[in-house]
């Protein structure tokens, strides 16, 4: 965790990359191991649920809808289960936990509340016996003066009556227990909805009846009991992943699957390398690979499109105008898209590297940094790189050929269009109004490389273990971000984005894209491949079935090479997640061999269809 001092009176610990697994519930990973406790878990949680009334919300403020611009602090005065809490509400956006212990010598609250200055949301839990303290009615009724409040009580329902004079909105359960803090903070973001009022009059303010009712607007985290599945038919994916490790496909993975909008399965497997005895965490962050197509690059093409700056049979030359003295100028950005355009699949630019072209130490000279200690020289893709991609050689135009020279041209249309960096443009329309904490490109910048699974020992070019820097040659070549390679993520971030998808664009309350939108690009577009716009698809000529034997013909996403995947199926309601660093400590083709990601995607169909 990373700790901060505040005034030096305050130490915060930011709940951003390293949660604490201590506690069942805020990782979920034990729910894949007991069917008895995962039936004990959704039993309690529909007592919860019942039991639990919102008050005071007639500004909507419950469930929090745009979310982009807000900074929020959760603070726990009194709850034995702020760990589970604080957790929870941490996969929905980023949000600072506050410990009231730390001012335990104070005789108010005065301190808390300045060092609360820069929040604009404040997230409280209380307890009955808390609200005993003389401090802390009088600190909610002075935050409620000048936040956007939301008030957690757990205990007593008679304990109401101390809240008379708040207004804001204000959840109670009768229950303390960690299924209660694992429901409430879901309700707050809207994974769960508030469905029951009060049964009797409590208070003049809080009488029978009293309650509002919300509805679910993101994920959900749940057991695979809340979705028909029994846990024990899930086993099957302990299982291959264990083969994946002992057979050194992949030192770690990371396997998250939802259904019906909801997070049934997410575990983390394995260790960060062969040599490294940290285990790996379901909030890590991974290379992603080429799932960068369709994470960022076709996502910022469709927004795009919708706005009618970027149209799919209008010709490269009219967006990109070097292209309009090569043999690209008339190439459709649909063909582009479709890997049909004739480009080469991949030119090995790191090859060609003279001792001029980098350094081992930053300048203005070489500013570009494509791992520790390596940096390339000023303009190198300007005035090497992009032109090579320019006068490549053309061949089997209109044939299915895929390239990672189409998402270099698709990068530099959507900047120009957009008239942003692709990594801000995608951070900006995306990642941070969804609640994507991790996403984004060059991870080192905003996380610690602990934070980060590490990739290839690089001998061959960078000669250093890459941790937070891009695999992909070409891509750390042009400083991380890329439109082919370059996006690191975790698997919460691509589960709330590839979920907003499987919706037709709308997550969160809000619409990303219109639901033809989504419909247009992720269906198959071509009469020589199985290919969407952008998207990768079932394919059915596979003899082993890709992505899965048992995907249906709807699937679409994306592999990665250094060992990564996303499949949306939306016949059966499904987001399947694999992440691995299979190219560590060099690349290895046995997790492709052993066909680990589908074979764990047949697990899960099976299980649905039981």
């Amino acid at each position: 965790m990373e700790k901060w001092c505040m005034k030096n009176r305050l130490t915060l610990f930011i709940k951003v990359f390293a949660a604490p697994f201590i506690v069942i519930f805020l990782s979920l990973q034990s729910y894949a191991q007991n069917h008895a406790q995962n039936e004990a878990f959704f039993k309690e949680l529909i007592n919860v649920e019942r039991s639990t009334v919102l008050l005071n919300n007639q500004s909507q403020l419950v469930p929090v809808k745009e979310i982009r611009d807000l900074n929020i602090a959760s603070i726990n005065i009194g709850s034995a289960y702020s760990a589970v809490f604080d957790s929870l509400l941490n996969k929905y956006t980023m949000v600072t936990s506050i410990q009231s212990t730390d001012y335990k010598n104070m005789q108010s609250f005065n301190d808390l509340n300045e060092d609360l200055k820069f929040f604009n949301l404040i997230i409280i839990q209380v307890t009955d016996q808390s609200l005993q303290d003389p401090r802390t009615i009088p600190f909610l009724l002075d935050l409620q003066r000048n936040k956007n409040l939301i008030v957690c009580l757990s205990g007593d329902v008679h304990s109401l009556k101390l809240l008379e004079a708040l207004n804001s909105p204000l959840i109670w359960t009768e229950t303390k227990s960690p299924v209660a803090a694992h429901y409430l903070a879901q309700l707050i973001f809207g994974g769960t909805a508030a469905v029951s009022a009060l049964k009797h009059d409590v208070s003049p303010k809080y009488k029978f009846g009293a309650g509002y009712t919300t509805k679910s607007i993101r994920i959900k985290y749940t057991v695979p009991e809340e979705v028909g599945i029994n846990t024990a038919e899930l086993k099957g994916i302990d299982d291959i992943a264990a083969e994946a490790i002992r057979e050194k496909a992949a030192p770690g993975a990371v396997v998250m699957v939802l259904i019906d909008g909801k997070v049934i399965y997410n575990k983390a497997y394995g260790t960060r390398t062969y040599t490294d005895t940290v285990p790996t965490r379901i909030t890590d962050i991974f290379d992603l690979a080429s799932v960068t197509k369709i994470s960022a690059t076709t996502i910022a093409v469709m927004r795009l499109f919708e706005q009618e700056k970027l149209k799919l049979d209008t010709v490269v030359g009219a967006y990109i105008p070097k292209a309009r003295s090569t043999d690209k100028v008339n190439i459709s950005v649909r063909e582009v898209m479709l890997h049909q355009a004739g480009f080469i699949p991949f030119i090995p630019f790191y090859r060609n590297l003279s001792n001029t072209d980098y350094s081992r130490d930053s300048s203005a000279a070489y500013p570009t940094k494509v791992a520790d200690n390596y940096y390339i020289r000023k303009d190198y893709f300007k005035t090497v790189m992009w032109p090579q991609m320019l006068n490549s050689a053309l061949a089997n135009r209109g044939k299915y050929v895929y390239s990672d020279l189409s998402m270099y041209f698709m990068k530099e249309m959507v900047e120009r269009q957009s008239g942003k960096h692709l990594e801000k443009y995608v951070m900006d329309e995306f990642y941070k109004p969804l609640g994507m904490n991790k996403a984004g490109f060059n991870p080192r910048l905003r996380f610690p490389k602990e934070a980060i699974i590490p990739t290839e020992d690089d001998q061959l070019f960078r000669k250093t273990l890459l941790e937070g820097y891009v695999h992909d040659q070409g891509a750390a070549m042009v400083g991380g971000v890329s439109g082919h390679a370059g996006l690191f993520a975790s698997s919460n971030d691509l589960a709330i984005l590839f979920q907003m998808l499987l919706n037709r664009g709308r997550y969160g309350d809000m619409q990303y894209f219109k639901p033809e939108t989504v419909d247009m690009f992720t269906v198959r577009q071509s009469s020589v491949s199985r290919r969407g716009l952008g998207f990768d698809r079932w394919d059915p000529e596979s003899a082993k079935g890709y992505p899965s034997r048992l995907a249906s013909e709807e699937t679409y996403g994306h592999t990665g090479y250094t060992g990564t995947c996303v499949w949306v199926d939306p016949k059966y309601n499904l987001v399947y997640i694999f992440l691995s660093n299979r190219v560590n400590p060099g690349v290895s083709a046995k997790l492709i061999e052993l066909n680990i990601r589908g074979r764990i995607q047949d697990v899960i169909y099976e299980a649905i269809r039981k």
